[in-house]
C-alpha cells in the first residue's frame, strides 16, 4: 500500500475490530498515514488509506 510518499509499505492490522480508523507514521518518509479498516467476519472487507491533510 503506497503511503504519501509512494513507497509500499506493509501493515499489520487487527481483523477481530470491524470498524478501525487510526494514524500510523510511514516506516519510510515518518509522515503521518491515516488508515480506515472495515472488517467482516474476521476479513478485510475496505481499506482505505489517505495522508493527514487530505
Amino acid at each position: 500500500m503506497p503511503p504519501p510518499c509512494g513507497e509500499r509499505i506493509e501493515l499489520i492490522v487487527d481483523c477481530s475490530i470491524e470498524h478501525q480508523e487510526y494514524i500510523e507514521d510511514c516506516s519510510v518518509c515518518c509522515r503521518p498515514i491515516v488508515i480506515s479498516l472495515v472488517t467482516f467476519s474476521g476479513e478485510i472487507d475496505s481499506l482505505h488509506v489517505r495522508s493527514e491533510d487530505e
